[in-house]
């Protein structure tokens, strides 16, 4: 392992509100020590953080929390019917083991299996039923600012509290993990994921200079730009986005793929459903790329799904490497 291979995505980088902070378990010792120390001293802090943690008593309620909006909500009590309007969340609502607190899910929360089991269904992430909402009476609402419209937030925010992510990068991932955790009262089991997915990601390999295109949408086509969680990923993998300079989602032409000259192209399998018809399409236009299908879920839903992202990139990166064509 080469000197300061390990790292922390969230030293230096945190994301939690000063006075809701649930705590990393690092002390300002570590941080200020961290730039200058080996793999063994930094797995150390990471290590000792995690014990900390472990020990910590709980925080007392009420609880001050503030969302990504910067909205403070204050919480009585650890919430008993919670509301998921990001797949994502709902997810990771399980992984804390707070699945039994859902009481309504949209039809795209489909992880894991027992999810939608008893729950209401509130229509999808961009067109939630309001009315059925305001029914079940939720105490607590999880929304996101990218898959979430503005105006149903605050529509809900009327009559439910309503706590909203925005998730860009990893580090901003990790915090989420713990502010959700904290928000919920599960603040030692969210931090026992974020180390977890933080040590997961230390040591991922990388795949150096391949000028690589996401695309998530056709007709037109869409890619994932500059500034987005899925960017953020591809450049922990080593690779280039050919529209990393384009904010967000830009629509493109056939032209602005040709112009971009990408040498990989993924497809991901989510919001679009590609089908190798659709590479061969590209293929026949940029023979010089490589295309390869890849899954949605580990590079575009932050939270606990990163456990397993880590592992499906090592197994990914050897196939993004190889000569022109579609591998489906």
């Amino acid at each position: 392992m080469k000197p300061h291979e390990v790292s922390s995505a969230c030293i230096g980088a945190c994301e939690v509100a000063a006075d809701a902070c649930s705590g990393c378990g690092r002390q300002l010792d570590d941080i200020a020590a961290w730039p200058a120390a080996d793999d063994g001293q930094r797995l150390g802090i990471l290590l000792q953080a995690a014990r900390r943690l472990a020990d910590r008593a709980p925080r007392p309620w009420p609880r001050r929390v503030r969302d990504a909006l910067g909205n403070e909500l204050l919480l009585d009590a650890p919430p008993q019917r919670i509301v998921s309007l990001v797949p994502s969340q709902t997810e990771l609502l399980f992984d804390l083991g707070a699945g039994e607190r859902l009481v309504g899910v949209t039809k795209f929360c489909v992880h894991p299996q027992e999810a939608r089991s008893g729950r209401c269904h509130i229509g999808g992430t961009k067109t939630p039923d309001i009315d059925r909402i305001r029914a079940l009476e939720p105490d607590l609402v999880l929304a996101n600012r990218e898959e979430n419209r503005a105006l149903d937030i605050a529509t809900i925010g009327a009559f439910a509290p309503v706590y909203v992510t925005d998730v860009n990068s990893l580090p901003q991932a990790l915090a989420m993990t713990r502010a959700v955790g904290f928000a919920l009262g599960a603040e030692a089991r969210a931090a026992r994921i974020a180390a977890d997915i933080e040590s997961a990601f230390a040591d991922l390999p990388r795949l150096e200079g391949r000028r690589c295109a996401y695309l998530i949408w056709r007709q037109p086509w869409m890619a994932a730009g500059g500034g987005t969680f899925i960017d953020d990923l591809l450049q922990r993998l080593g690779l280039l986005n050919v529209f990393g300079d384009r904010p967000r989602y830009p629509l493109l032409t056939a032209a602005d793929l040709a112009a971009a000259a990408p040498d990989l192209i993924l497809l991901s399998s989510e919001p679009y459903p590609f089908k190798p018809a659709h590479g061969a399409e590209l293929s026949a236009a940029l023979p010089q790329a490589r295309i390869v299908p890849v899954d949605g879920e580990m590079f575009c839903w932050p939270g606990s799904r990163l456990l397993a992202a880590a592992g499906y990139f090592r197994a990914l990166l050897p196939k993004l490497g190889g000569a022109p064509g579609v591998v489906w």
